[in-house]
């Protein structure tokens, strides 16, 4: 989904903060309402609802983090505590979704060449079987929420947005935003490349993507449009990574469970592939990760700030 589709309207500049936050976390926490209801019913859920769901989720988490001081404490941090919640239930559906799709396309691949994953048609029901397990899950949070009035939460929490003086949304941008770029480049700079800290690193990527969203109709245009395109290309880079990484981490897990024993060896293959991949693209990553980019892109921002 690329930028335009979820930035703040071009006029929000003359709006004042609080006229804007609350269009912005209630159009946000919105979009995981509707996206939840969808996903809340296991037949017809798709692979790409559950993503577009902890997307939403983290988007609507940003959301708050740049908006919350305008809203009451307590309101904001239920509905943070519910989207973290509903992200968490909703990232076991969607990691399960990736491995199921990864060995689908092994078991096609195999009647064109020997593959040691091919014809292991019992790892794959195992797979299946806990992937459609872990969407129930989401229908049990979603009746709880329901059950909790979660669109009247919403409109109570909006109705008590805290306007004050009248801050410009502008003025608030500058003041928010430069804490969260610093966060994404304080990982960044570290010198320690092990799979946690290209996991922060990327969450961190995404949160500063999401909120320069949400804050570009008051940047330079062009020095958006840049930074939002080489967070992209992070993202992508350290998602192959991630994939791999956590699909390694799965099989080694599941090879210890004794439901697994039959599939031992074709669980070891995967463990052993999934791995050599994720350092492939490990060592791809920091090869393009270098300091001259990473110096350029915080240049790159220090002027768009200052701008």
């Amino acid at each position: 989904m690329g930028a335009s589709s979820k930035q703040v309207a071009a006029e929000s500049p003359r709006k004042g903060v609080s006229e804007v936050a609350a269009e912005v976390v209630r159009g946000r926490i919105d979009d995981v309402w509707r996206l939840f209801q969808k996903a809340s019913q296991p037949r017809r859920l798709r692979p790409e609802d559950v993503h577009q769901l902890r997307v939403a989720t983290r988007r609507a988490l940003v959301a708050l983090e740049l908006f919350g001081e305008r809203f009451p404490s307590r309101r904001r941090e239920w509905f943070e505590r519910q989207l973290r919640r509903i992200r968490r239930t909703a990232g076991e559906a969607r990691d399960l979704d990736v491995l199921t799709d990864r060995l689908e396309g092994d078991r096609g691949r195999s009647a064109a060449r020997r593959d040691p994953v091919g014809g292991s048609e019992r790892l794959l029901a195992m797979l299946k079987k806990q992937r459609d397990a872990s969407r129930r899950p989401i229908g049990d949070v979603h009746a709880r929420l329901v059950d909790e009035d979660w669109p009247s939460r919403l409109d109570e929490m909006i109705a008590r947005i805290r306007g004050g003086r009248r801050t410009s949304f502008e003025r608030h941008v500058r003041r928010r935003l430069p804490p969260i770029v610093g966060r994404f480049f304080d990982l960044a700079d570290r010198k320690a490349r092990g799979a946690e800290d290209l996991h922060e690193l990327r969450i961190e990527g995404k949160k500063l993507r999401y909120a320069l969203e949400m804050c570009g109709s008051v940047l330079p245009s062009r020095a958006v449009s840049r930074c939002h395109e080489s967070l992209e290309q992070l993202q992508k880079r350290l998602g192959t990574f991630t994939d791999h990484a956590a699909a390694a981490d799965r099989f080694r897990r599941w090879s210890k469970r004794k439901v697994a024993r039959c599939s031992r060896s074709a669980i070891a293959a995967l463990v052993r592939r999934e791995t050599k991949l994720a350092d492939h693209a490990r060592r791809e990553f920091s090869g393009w990760w270098k300091r001259s980019r990473r110096r350029g892109l915080r240049r790159r921002f220090e002027r768009m700030l200052d701008g």
